[in-house]
């Protein structure tokens, strides 16, 4: 996708006889938007055992049991000691569409959350920092004494998995630990609904709430992704509240989505969480991905694509519109787009853990493409209105669907590299508005 940004040179040697008044007005502007967010900090650690292995920690094979720490540093080691471990990858939702976002658009973003003090090498703390962007500032992580979160995929000698979970120190993070001057200046908070759960005592939602704080207080968007449709079918109405007076876009699947509204068809469900938010991103599984928004009325673009039938008629009749917050708008439209899987999607599936935190990533691009614009050509006619996208609903699901589709296509829930800006296989006519 082309956005306003940094670009790698085409010139051997660097070109820098530019126009002074662009250049002078990058100078004061700054280079970029930052994306800020939080998460549980954990590592994903996949091996191959035996039901012996199995029993000696206690574990039921094919089920999933949080462990304490001695239990999961023990099963660590034995797994170490025994060469057993086939993959150890950076997990969690945030730092996955963390690292997804600054390969997507070769920028930086923040993470905060807790890190290991003594990290060993070849460990796990060590393999989460080797897993994850040089784009990614992790200079803000708080520093513990002890492990962060381990998740471990035990497959056992029938294939069956079996999770152990390790949350150890991923919720110790503090409120003294979040920088407001980081937040102030960035495109967006993003949060995800595990950081309200977990121990009492543990300081993690606090400062998860302190990080709202500072985000209102500085005009920031705050972005939820929902986690699982457990969380949220505990207490429903807790995060409808929750979304109503914190968040201002929300992404989430279809479970989640009817989890959260009570509508299993996610058309309704995204037109029912615009009630409490400005944006909706769910996926959809095979049925693709959906998006929901407002605009101005008097600033409306009729799509030239068909129009799509559903539970709501011809929803898609405005989706070459762009978005903005409900409070921006003197006559606010509601405003729908969807998207099939692209190409039908992957011939075979590798992995479905992370499509939605890529498609986040994608829509976090775009929003941070936007204000990077703002800053650098305020007078833009793309700024007439105070809008929260660069590209209009129809063009942000279909560059969240192409990222979508590139984490099924691999192993890994994070990107080893970015996207094209044309895709060979497609003619142009896709890329059109």
């Amino acid at each position: 996708m082309k956005f306003p940004g940094k670009r790698k040179s085409k010139h051997y040697f660097p070109v820098s006889a530019r126009d002074p008044l662009i250049q002078t007005t990058q100078q004061e502007q700054g280079e970029g938007s930052t994306i800020v967010g939080i998460d549980q900090i954990m590592v994903d650690i996949e091996a191959r055992v035996d039901d012996s292995f199995l029993q000696r920690y206690q574990l039921s094979a094919g089920h999933s049991l949080v462990i304490d720490d001695a239990r999961a540093e023990a099963l660590y080691q034995e797994l170490m000691q025994h060469q057993l471990i086939s993959h150890q990858f950076a997990g969690g939702t945030i730092g996955n569409t963390l690292h997804n976002y600054s390969v997507l658009a070769d920028d930086r973003s923040v993470l905060l959350g807790v890190m290991c003090n003594n990290i060993q090498i070849g460990g796990y703390a060590y393999r989460y920092l080797c897993n994850t962007s040089s784009r990614m500032d992790l200079n803000y992580l708080q520093g513990v004494d002890g492990a962060i979160g381990r998740c471990f995929t035990l497959i056992g000698e029938h294939g069956e998995r079996t999770f152990a979970i390790s949350p150890a120190q991923m919720n110790q993070l503090s409120a003294s630990s979040i920088p407001e001057a980081v937040i102030a200046e960035s495109s967006a908070l993003v949060l995800t609904s595990y950081l309200l759960r977990g121990q009492p005592g543990d300081p993690m939602p606090a400062a998860t709430l302190q990080a709202i704080e500072y985000a209102k207080r500085h005009d920031v968007p705050v972005v939820l992704t929902l986690g699982t449709q457990h969380i949220i079918h505990d207490d429903p109405q807790f995060w409808r509240d929750f979304l109503r007076d914190h968040v201002t876009i929300v992404a989430m699947n279809e479970e989640e989505g009817e989890a959260l509204t009570g509508e299993s068809d996610p058309l309704l469900a995204a037109q029912k969480a615009l009630e409490w938010v400005d944006l909706v991103l769910c996926t959809a599984g095979p049925n693709g991905l959906y998006m929901a928004g407002y605009t101005e009325e008097a600033f409306k673009r009729s799509t030239n694509r068909p129009l799509l039938p559903g539970a709501i008629a011809e929803f898609n009749q405005y989706e070459f519109s762009r978005a903005m917050r409900r409070s921006d708008c003197e006559q606010p439209l509601a405003i729908y787009s969807h998207i099939a899987p692209y190409m039908g999607g992957p011939e075979k599936i590798m992995n479905t853990n992370g499509a939605g935190d890529g498609a986040l990533a994608a829509l976090l691009h775009d929003i941070s493409a936007n204000n990077f614009h703002r800053q650098n050509v305020p007078n833009s006619s793309k700024h007439s209105r105070a809008y929260l996208t660069y590209s209009s609903l129809s063009q942000v699901c279909k560059y969240a669907n192409r990222v979508s589709y590139q984490v099924l296509n691999q192993h890994s829930p994070r990107l080893m590299r970015g996207l094209p800006e044309r895709e060979d296989s497609l003619e142009e006519a896709y890329w059109e508005r």
